[in-house]
């Protein structure tokens, strides 16, 4: 039985939610998001290009399908909350010489991996992907197209994110005829005086006409991204951006915490600290949010995503399939990641391997016909463990112990012995339940899922978490 279709086996039953302020007290600590296993923190800052080669090689062998992300890194507006690895500059010219990098590296890692593999997940992330010109997304997927095996049936994802301002009348249809399916729009709030604080006005009315558009050519899953803990958000102000945004009923939510943290992202010194809201402001804007979106008919899938329950997410996490990677929540469990551009990484089964983040090196790279990787890691059979481990219980919120016995012919008691004592406290608050059978996260536990994930975590075994953002 293989992990993935061992997914599909399992009794994928979801509790409810349940906000418990002593609980959030005792557990709201630092931790990772949980992206991959093991975190970007375990890369290995000399990993050998030979090693991604290898990876690529098993990869290949595999034959299991593609996802396929570029990071398109140009920004025309620097939003000051951002901690993105982002090109700031008005420049439109610059596009074609990134893209034309982007091919030559696709056409060096398409050998690698193996031009038949269907690609049935894709992602224009950044950045600002609108940035680029039409003919330049013309061009880009063009070479796609010629170097991998794209998909046209209904069942591919393809999604691009969206900064509304960044949107002419051709933009979105000529996203639909590249093949894109799928589209996320960076709103963050609507309220003008948040806007104008961080540096990103953007009425609206512009943002709801992006969306509807978007409905009425085609697009299905629209996503809208909002950020809480920005300067001169309150409670009563999210709380009207919500209905704003319940109004405009997008298919999917993504409700980011925002991290203020000026001595490691240089854009954010232009926020000052004493127009943040208060750690209890952001505590009951999230606590208001959650309920409303409930009330509103949304599910919550975990950490900061909600999706409407037709929504190919909610169904995937009923069913036992959703599963996560570096762009959250995804229904495409089986894929190994091909990513290309500057900073991007890709994953196999047994390997992560990220590009360069410094733009000229990574163009230097490319430009001698070389792969741009810096770092990455090789996972040991422990690793593939525990990340398989964490993701049933981030994704599905349960771990059932035949399950774990069928996939991985090892008994869990045994296996985890100190991981299952150390839970024991959360068992005792109710964060999780244990029948025996199976570990179930419970509804007070849902919020705090990353802190039940860290006692799986090897390498937060020893605590060091100072690293990471708070859970909550």
């Amino acid at each position: 039985m293989t992990p993935t279709s061992a997914l599909k086996a399992q009794d994928a039953t979801l509790p409810e939610f349940i906000w418990d302020d002593a609980l959030i007290r005792r557990y709201d600590l630092s931790g990772p998001r949980y992206t991959s296993y093991p975190t970007a923190v375990e890369f290995n800052q000399n990993y050998p290009i030979e090693y991604m080669v290898k990876a690529a090689a098993r990869s290949k062998a595999s034959g299991r399908p593609l996802s396929l992300y570029t990071h398109l890194p140009f920004c025309a507006h620097l939003c000051y909350y951002c901690a993105c690895n982002k090109v700031i500059t008005k420049k439109r010219d610059k596009a074609m010489p990134y893209v034309e990098r982007v091919l030559k590296e696709a056409a060096i890692q398409s050998k690698l991996f193996g031009v038949d593999r269907p690609v049935t997940q894709l992602h224009w992330g950044g950045g600002t992907p609108t940035f680029l010109p039409k003919d330049v997304m013309e061009h880009l997927m063009a070479g796609y197209g010629e170097l991998f095996n794209l998909q046209t049936g209904e069942e591919r994802d393809y999604s691009v994110e969206i900064d509304p301002r960044e949107v002419d009348q051709d933009t979105l249809p000529t996203l639909w005829n590249l093949g894109f399916n799928r589209i996320s729009l960076g709103v963050q709030d609507v309220n003008p005086e948040v806007q104008k604080a961080v540096n990103r006005t953007q009425p609206r009315a512009m943002t709801e006409a992006v969306l509807n558009e978007a409905r009425r050519i085609g697009f299905r899953s629209i996503n809208l991204d909002l950020i809480y803990g920005l300067p001169y958000q309150t409670p009563e102000s999210f709380a009207e951006t919500l209905e704003a945004v319940i109004e405009m009923s997008p298919d999917r939510l993504s409700v980011f915490s925002y991290a203020h943290l000026p001595e490691r992202f240089y854009p954010q010194t232009r926020i000052q600290g004493d127009t943040l809201p208060s750690p209890q402001q952001k505590l009951a804007i999230l606590h208001n949010t959650i309920n409303r979106l409930l009330e509103a008919g949304y599910e919550y899938i975990g950490m900061d995503h909600f999706a409407k329950p037709d929504d190919s997410l909610a169904v995937a996490q009923r069913e036992g399939r959703l599963h996560r990677n570096f762009q959250g929540y995804t229904t495409h469990s089986e894929c190994d990641l091909v990513s290309l551009g500057v900073s991007a990484i890709g994953q196999t089964d047994d390997a992560y391997f990220q590009n360069n983040h410094d733009l000229p090196s990574w163009e230097a790279a490319i430009d001698a016909g070389q792969l741009a990787i810096t770092k990455g890691v090789n996972l040991t059979r422990d690793d593939r463990i525990r990340r398989w481990v964490i993701g049933q219980l981030i994704c599905q919120f349960r771990l059932d112990r035949q399950l774990f016995a069928d996939v991985w012919n090892e008994d869990l008691n045994r296996y985890f012995a100190d991981e299952l004592s150390r839970l024991k406290p959360m068992v005792q608050d109710e964060l999780i339940a244990d029948d025996g059978n199976a570990l179930q996260v419970q509804p007070a536990g849902r919020l705090l899922i990353r802190a039940i994930c860290q006692i799986f975590d090897l390498y937060r075994k020893e605590g060091a978490s100072q690293r990471f953002s708070r859970i909550i």
